[in-house]
């Protein structure tokens, strides 16, 4: 016992397999950076404000910086095992220093330090995700503005409904990606207040200068109170929702690539790079990357899941089932992260089939709402008119025929109000690029959605 930081209060010795149970080491050494940067913000504040030497304080600093290099250059690592980083750092420094190495903790706990901690490798996490985040709507708005005039079939019930581009087809998932990008942003605008300086609980009878640790942490504020400080994790909550959000757009988006890159429809033809074959069909091209987002977004919900659940019940204020929250917060921004990093250079390198999705676009009697809107434009009421397309569509699929190829005395036994005008009216190019309304899918319109991705963007 007596290698506990905490062990004065104790005379037996932990159970190894409870020792063991109650690590969280293997988990948590991923903030060795975030912990070590925070001690070495406290340990100026401290020599700043006289609660110890200024000498002492650079010391730590500098004992600090060394193990810092030390674990990055490979020199240390964590195999010597430990109840957190937190102890593993103090200890480490404290073998080094001395009794000076021992001072670093005043007026601090181990509970505001860790969530300060993972407030800060959050920070750092989500940073890095928002920049994939934006390579992802580059990605689309290169993509959407290339395709502008790609005529392709909406679908709304998995059915043909009217003709669009694959440019506004593109431009409808970085709308998604940009919400996902302002609540990366507001979760981490509002995680950025720093909780260092609450203690256990209750706060710190020493004059601490909690405003100088967070603003040289680079953070906006500090917790308001200290309750609170120690016992939040809304902000890994709220990360969490706005990821598995995030992984749900992805998924989305990866089951139409699935569908689209199938013999059925043949939209696109991933690149080899980004497919995989069969062990016994020889003839397969799996869309095994897409696939594998669509299932990894349920580790994203189970993540966002097991935070909830871990809070629910959770009294005032900190708990050790609270050491439980970094493993599901980190691996729901590991999981987006790697889908992000693969889904910009699947969809760069993956082949448009215009030929086919044009093709698909002239059956499916897509065009019917312009028909429709033909007869309207001459006086007739939207509903009359809507009735007497359906008629159309009814005989067109009797006659073994398409609005385009039905003659026109055919139409004219159902209104007289259609003429020679019908054909153009109807016409795939003509319907898509009369969509003029703002956020349709006219090339006009679409390239105005890719100005804004990319303003929004920078």
């Amino acid at each position: 016992m007596a290698d506990k930081m905490w062990a004065g209060r104790f005379t037996g010795e932990l159970d190894a397999a409870a020792d063991e149970f109650n690590s969280s080491l293997s988990v948590d050494c991923k903030m060795y950076e975030a912990d070590i940067r925070g001690s070495m913000a406290h340990a100026a504040m401290l020599g700043q404000q006289g609660i110890i030497s200024r000498e002492d304080a650079a010391s730590l600093i500098d004992g600090l910086g060394a193990i810092l290099s030390d674990l990055k250059e490979g020199r240390l690592d964590f195999s010597a095992g430990g109840e957190d980083v937190h102890m593993f750092v103090e200890a480490e420094l404290t073998k080094r220093l001395g009794e000076v190495g021992r001072r670093l903790h005043t007026a601090r706990s181990r509970n505001d330090q860790v969530a300060l901690d993972v407030r800060l490798h959050l920070r750092d996490a989500g940073m890095e995700i928002l920049e994939k985040l934006k390579d992802l709507m580059a990605t689309l708005a290169d993509l959407a503005e290339e395709h502008a005039d790609t005529v392709m079939p909406g679908y709304t019930h998995l059915q043909r409904a009217q003709p669009i581009t694959y440019g506004h087809y593109l431009m409808a998932y970085a709308m998604m990606f940009q919400r996902d990008m302002e609540r990366f942003i507001d979760a981490l605008t509002r995680m950025n207040v720093s909780p260092l300086g609450s203690c256990a609980l209750a706060g710190t009878t020493y004059p601490t200068d909690r405003g100088a640790v967070a603003k040289k942490l680079g953070m906006d504020g500090v917790t308001a109170n200290s309750l609170d400080g120690v016992s939040d994790r809304d902000f890994a909550i709220e990360l969490a929702a706005a990821s598995a959000i995030a992984m749900m757009h992805l998924s989305r988006f990866s089951e139409e690539v699935v569908l689209y890159s199938s013999w059925e429809f043949k939209f696109l033809e991933l690149d080899d790079a980004f497919s995989t074959g069969s062990s016994i069909m020889p003839q397969k091209k799996n869309p095994d990357m897409a696939e594998l987002i669509r299932g990894k977004t349920g580790r994203a919900y189970g993540d966002l899941i097991i935070l909830l659940t871990i809070m629910k019940g959770l009294p005032l204020a900190y708990n050790k089932d609270m050491q439980e929250d970094k493993e599901a917060i980190f691996d729901s921004l590991e999981t987006l992260s790697k889908c992000l990093s693969i889904f910009p250079p699947m969809l760069k390198t993956a082949k448009v089939r215009k030929d086919n999705m044009r093709a698909a676009a002239a059956k499916g009697f897509i065009n019917a709402t312009d028909c429709a809107d033909y007869l309207t434009a001459k006086g007739m009421a939207f509903r009359t008119a809507y009735k007497i397309t359906g008629q159309l569509v009814a005989r067109c699929i009797s006659d073994g025929c398409e609005l385009e190829t039905l003659p026109l005395d055919v139409y004219r036994e159902y209104s007289e109000l259609f003429d020679e005008g019908i054909y153009e009216a109807i016409d795939l190019d003509r319907c898509v690029t009369r969509r003029t309304s703002e956020g349709g899918t006219s090339p006009a319109s679409v390239l105005k959605q890719v100005a804004l991705i990319r303003s929004f963007i920078g």
